[in-house]
């Protein structure tokens, strides 16, 4: 998931929510039938919302003849291709993760999101990926990236229906062309081209900033680690009175081992046992992720510096799962002491056998022993229950989820969604 980022096209939000998002969509209202085929993440606006003489869950639009869908990359200006990036090549891969490093910090603000190599292949090739969603747009001359757009498939069970959609992920541009509108328009339009070409007519993005009317709004809430740390770099709220600073490391204080007996890092051999457990979990929830186990596998299990995944184990049953991902922030006024800060991001957890809030709390313990400085969590499923208890404080960031022509008769509360990115 989701693979969630923050678009340097039209940052507006605080870079606490670090998520990977689509930030930019557009606006404009498809006109042909064509155009309506071609334009998977247009502005919607969803004035049926409430209508219940329409069915609850299926496409507003039904699918176009993929004859009908245009064959030819969509005209960009005249200095710029298209080139589609094979992220499992070295050299592209590093050139997406300079570009995005390049480009995506604003200096409005003192922490830029960094995501690692090793994320980016994470978010942008799960089972069944498709290269060409990865686009890049470059200059002829010097062949250096001026923006890029990607998307990867998934499937999302909207009540007891499963549905194949694009998840729009990444969308940066040069911080040279952000006022050539036109640019971002061509993109958008020629990542819906492809993935319409696939056969998939519905999309799912999250935004920090409220656009359209959202399926979802989700709010963050962030829970001290290394407090420390977090007020010397100005993080959080900075003391100046020494004891005060000293209560507050107490008072974010945790054990140095986990409690719950059984706790261990999930394995290879855990992904059939996962698997089950997870989908048995999100069947309760109007709208969740589908993972099977080719997902469990690329999602969950352990990589370091990308993707933690914890199971508790007794008697030989797998009965309970947290995870969380990592996204670095780098600190933008040449902190003499910390160069960045480490961010933990709730994933997906499941708690059968043993407490949320325990399974939870063992969740920030080895976190911190990884070297994680502050974690984050949506309000979603159901983390409300263990937020305040584990001395989560209320961020002023959120998230809105969107699904791009796929029709609920009304709005979810958190606790009814099912899906992270």
């Amino acid at each position: 998931m989701k693979p969630s980022d923050v678009n340097a096209c039209d940052r507006a939000e605080d870079c606490k929510s670090s998520k990977i998002q689509l930030e930019n969509m557009s606006k404009s209202q498809p006109g042909s039938k064509t155009e309506k085929a071609d334009q998977i993440v247009a502005d919607t606006k969803f004035k049926d919302v409430g209508d219940t003489s329409l069915p609850d869950g299926g496409p507003v639009e039904p699918a176009t003849p993929l004859s009908e869908v245009k064959q030819e990359p969509y005209n960009l200006p005249s200095p710029y291709e298209w080139t589609t990036c094979d992220m499992n090549s070295d050299d592209m891969c590093s050139a997406v993760y300079n570009f995005l490093k390049e480009q995506f910090p604003d200096k409005r603000y003192l922490f830029q999101e960094n995501y690692s190599r090793e994320f980016l292949r994470w978010a942008l090739c799960p089972p069944g990926y498709h290269q060409s969603w990865h686009i890049g747009v470059r200059a002829k001359n010097s062949t250096k990236l001026a923006a890029f757009i990607s998307g990867v498939p998934e499937r999302i069970r909207v009540h007891d229906k499963v549905v194949e959609i694009a998840k729009i992920t990444l969308f940066c541009i040069h911080k040279k062309l952000r006022s050539k509108k036109v640019l971002p328009t061509v993109m958008i339009k020629e990542v819906t081209r492809r993935v319409h070409l696939q056969n998939i007519w519905q999309a799912a993005y999250s935004l920090p900033a409220k656009r359209a009317t959202p399926l979802i709004t989700c709010q963050y809430w962030v829970r001290m680690l290394n407090p420390m740390k977090l007020m010397d770099v100005r993080f959080s709220c900075a003391l100046d009175n020494t004891t005060a600073k000293r209560l507050t490391v107490k008072l974010y204080n945790l054990p140095d081992a986990t409690i719950t007996p059984g706790f261990r890092k999930m394995e290879q051999r855990d992904i059939p046992a996962v698997t089950g457990l997870l989908r048995n979990y999100l069947s309760q929830f109007g709208v969740a992720t589908d993972f099977d186990e080719n997902d469990i596998e690329h999602w969950f299990l352990p990589r370091e510096h990308v993707i933690y995944s914890y199971v508790v184990e007794t008697h030989d049953v797998i009965t309970d799962l947290c995870s969380f991902y990592a996204v670095q922030l780098t600190i933008d006024d040449n902190n003499p002491k910390h160069e960045t800060v480490e961010c933990a991001y709730s994933y997906y957890n499941v708690a059968t056998q043993t407490s949320l809030l325990q399974l939870m709390k063992d969740a920030l313990i080895v976190s911190k022993k990884e070297g994680f400085d502050v974690f984050h969590a949506l309000d979603v499923m159901h983390n409300e229950s263990f937020l305040k208890d584990l001395k989560f404080k209320l961020d002023n960031s959120q998230m809105h989820y969107y699904l791009y022509n796929y029709r609920l008769r009304s709005a979810l509360k958190p606790s009814e969604f099912g899906i992270v990115f």
